[in-house]
Formats: structure tokens, C-alpha cells, sequence
């Protein structure tokens, strides 16, 4: 038995998630509904898992951050650099999702559609709504909820105000320092069963979809999933090589986080892993990145908030034969970048994002009403790129502040190697 658990840790942890994707996909090929019926549970399991530890890992990270972070730098200045970043990635990310839609005509020359059965017009918040909704009426709800933006808001109150009682609260200060490096090691455990958590996750979604569904919106599937990987690789990829920062490295360490945010179609349920990936293998400021990471997973959307959009509203025009304008075009990337700031924190981003655009531009929302039915399957690679534009900014923003380790960026340990490591020290 010990050799069984050496040998599974000594494979490479993008391995074993990789195993489990495919061998998932292979179960729910072979057993169709049933895959569901017998696999989705394990994957049910691993999300509540990913969820349980999410909230108070960032609730623990950001007070123990807060009190660490101050006089060390300007809190300003990272927020400012961070909230340009997110907006210049965002603004690529549309023009990437434009282009790619352009090129490809996913909305030209199909048969009818018909509208997915379950869909509704999703009611946009106003912003006022939003900014109200970020200032919990009660923080211990808000921590049972999961609801990030207030558990963000409520630890740097407590940050903040140990700060200011100085000496009075050194021992709090140490304990939340404590609390927080308890919640990383747990964070470490609950990580090692992504690969099973993938394996149901993965069964459950083919065996329930099928690749039947897909067909009469391949085109759109195709597009937005190049779309993705153009901006993944092409434009994150070039403004680290801009930073003088090796892209392969980059990757390398961010792979873990992207293999769950593919599996899971969470950016919360990424989040610990995006942590875990943004410190511990590319070296960013733990104190800045415990800010700037759970920021991200909240507000930080390229692939739900701008490529999607972007690629939606050219398959709507497209297939009603509707001719955009300059101006539409030009309020498609203005609401796309905007929207993704308004609509932070509300449940079903995604699709309430795509409404505000396509309302903003004057398109029939009909158009949604087609993709819905393929939701799931295309939110895969729309979070996959969500979770990287989380790791990559603080990347870059610690690179041009000094808050990055560039010897372990360089090393960029590729999570199994760290978890092996671990493994032979316990044995």
C-alpha cells in the first residue's frame, strides 16, 4: 500500500488531473446518463471540498495580508496597478473575442436554432445595486455563502483595524498569521483528490451533455475555445515576455490552477489553487497576492465578461443578419470591460455580463437563448481563462513593484514536484 501511494504521488500532478479528464470523458462516452448517475457524486464531493476551504482560506489570507502588508507598500498603488491591469486584459481579451468571431462566422449560414427550454432573461443589477451589495449586513452570513467580495471587504476592515491598535494586537496578528498557514495546509490536502474530483466531474458532464448537443453550435463552440487559447497563449503570453518574464515558466506554474478551473467552470472553487499557484510556484508576495487573487476570482473575467460577450454578440448579428456598426462595436468593448467591474460578485456572471452587452449594443437576446443550452460545456475554457488572468496579473504588477521572487519563477516547481517533495518528507 505505501508503495501504491509513492508511486501515484511520484507522477506529475498535471498527469494525474490529465488521467482523470481523460478517463472521465471516456466513462461518460461509454455509460452516457449512467456515468452521471454513478460518477457525478465524486465530483459533487470535490467541489464542496474546493468550496469548504475557499471562504475561510480567504477570509484568513487577506486579515493575516492586511496587517503584514502595511508600511511595506503603498496598499494605493498595488490596488491601482492591479484594477489597470484587469481593465488592459480585459480590453484584449474583447478585441481578441471580435476578431476571432469575425473570422470564423459562427452565427452564419446555420439552420434554425431552437431556444434552450430553461432559459430567461437574466435582470441586470445596477451598479448602485452592486457597490450596496458589497458591504455585507451580516459578516457571518456572508462567510457561510461564500460570497467573496464581502468576505473581502469585511477581512480588511479587521486588517486594517489591527494595523491600527499596533502593539495592542500583536498576538491576534501572529494568530491570524497562524489561521492563515493552517488553512494553506489544508488547502494542500484538499488538492491532492483533484484528479478523482475531475474524473466525476468530467464523467457526469459528457454522460449528461453527450457530444450530440454540440453539433449544431460547433462553430460557436470552435471559436470561443480558439479565442481563448489565442489570448492564453498569444496575449498573456506576450505581456510576460514584455516583462521580461518567461512565458513556459509561467505556465508551468500556473497549470494546476487552470486544470481545476477547467474542471470545475469555478473561479471560486479555483481559488485556492490559484493561491496556491500564484505564491507558492511563481513566487508573488504572499500578501499581495492574498489581496489581488480573491479580487481577481470576483472581478477578474476575459473569458466570461469579454471573450464571451464579444464572440456572443457577433453569433447574434450573424444569424439574424444584422450589419453592427463602428458604434456597436465600440459599446460592445466599452460595456464588456465596464460590465466586468459592475457585475462583480453576481451569481451567473457570465450570462448577466452577455446581457448587458448584447442590450447595450441593441441586440435580440434571443441569441443568448441558443448558447444557454451548451452553457456548461463552453464555460470550461471561458474559466480556464478567467483563473489564468487571476494568476497572471499580480504576476505582473509584483514584477513591476519588486514584489516577485524571480529564482522561484524561474524554478516555476510544477505542483507535483512540491507534492512529492512533501510526500518523501512525511514518508
Amino acid at each position: 500500500m505505501s508503495r501504491l501511494f509513492h508511486a501515484w504521488f511520484r507522477i506529475p500532478f498535471w498527469q494525474r488531473v490529465a488521467g482523470g479528464f481523460v478517463l472521465g470523458a471516456l466513462a461518460g462516452w461509454a455509460l452516457g446518463e449512467q456515468a452521471a448517475t454513478w460518477f457525478a457524486p465524486l465530483g459533487t464531493v470535490y467541489v464542496n471540498l474546493i468550496r469548504m476551504i475557499a471562504t475561510p482560506l480567504v477570509f484568513f489570507a487577506v486579515v493575516a495580508a492586511i496587517a503584514r502588508l502595511h508600511g511595506q507598500s503603498s496598499i494605493a498603488e498595488l490596488g491601482g496597478r492591479t484594477f489597470l491591469w484587469f481593465g488592459i486584459t480585459a480590453a484584449l481579451a474583447v478585441l481578441v473575442g471580435l476578431g476571432t468571431g469575425l473570422v470564423l462566422q459562427p452565427g452564419a449560414g446555420l439552420e434554425p436554432l431552437v431556444a434552450a427550454e430553461d432559459w430567461v432573461p437574466r435582470e441586470v443589477p445596477t451598479p448602485v445595486q452592486v457597490l450596496i451589495n458589497i458591504v455585507p449586513t451580516n459578516p457571518f452570513m456572508a462567510l457561510a455563502e461564500g460570497k467573496v467580495l464581502q468576505v473581502l471587504f469585511f477581512a480588511a476592515l479587521i486588517g486594517f483595524a489591527l494595523v491600527k491598535l499596533g502593539d495592542k494586537t500583536e498576538r491576534l496578528r501572529a494568530l491570524a498569521g497562524e489561521a492563515s498557514d493552517t488553512m494553506i495546509q489544508v488547502t494542500r490536502f484538499v488538492l491532492e483528490v483533484t484528479p478523482i474530483g475531475t474524473f466525476g466531474l468530467i464523467a457526469g458532464l459528457v454522460g449528461t451533455y453527450g457530444f450530440e448537443r454540440l453539433l449544431p453550435l460547433g462553430g460557436f463552440v470552435v471559436a470561443l475555445f480558439l479565442a481563448c487559447a489565442i489570448h492564453i497563449v498569444f496575449v498573456y503570453g506576450g505581456l510576460l515576455l514584455a516583462h521580461g518574464l518567461n512565458p513556459l515558466r509561467f505556465f508551468r506554474g500556473a497549470a494546476g490552477a487552470m486544470q481545476i478551473a477547467f474542471a470545475t467552470s469555478s473561479s471560486f472553487a479555483s481559488l485556492p489553487a490559484s493561491l496556491r499557484a500564484t505564491t507558492e510556484h511563481l513566487g508573488v508576495n504572499r500578501d499581495y497576492a492574498a489581496f489581488a487573487v480573491p479580487l481577481g476570482a470576483s472581478i477578474k473575467m476575459d473569458g466570461c465578461g469579454a471573450i464571451f460577450p464579444a464572440i456572443t454578440c457577433l453569433f447574434t448579428a450573424q444569424y439574424f443578419g444584422i450589419e453592427l456598426s463602428a458604434a456597436q462595436y465600440f459599446i460592445i468593448l466599452l460595456a464588456s470591460v465596464l460590465g466586468s467591474f459592475g457585475t462583480a460578485g453576481v451569481p451567473g456572471t457570465a450570462v448577466v455580463m452577455v446581457t448587458l452587452v448584447m442590450s447595450a449594443a441593441g441586440l435580440p437576446l434571443e441569441g443568448l437563448a441558443f448558447i444557454i443550452a451548451i452553457d456548461r460545456v463552453i464555460d470550461m475554457m471561458r474559466t480556464m481563462t478567467n483563473v489564468t488572468g487571476q494568476i497572471l496579473v499580480p504576476v505582473l504588477v509584483a514584477r513591476q513593484t519588486g514584489l516577485l521572487d524571480l529564482e522561484q519563477y524561474e524554478r516555476a516547481t510544477a505542483p507535483a514536484e512540491i507534492e512529492g517533495a512533501a510526500v518523501e518528507e512525511r514518508a
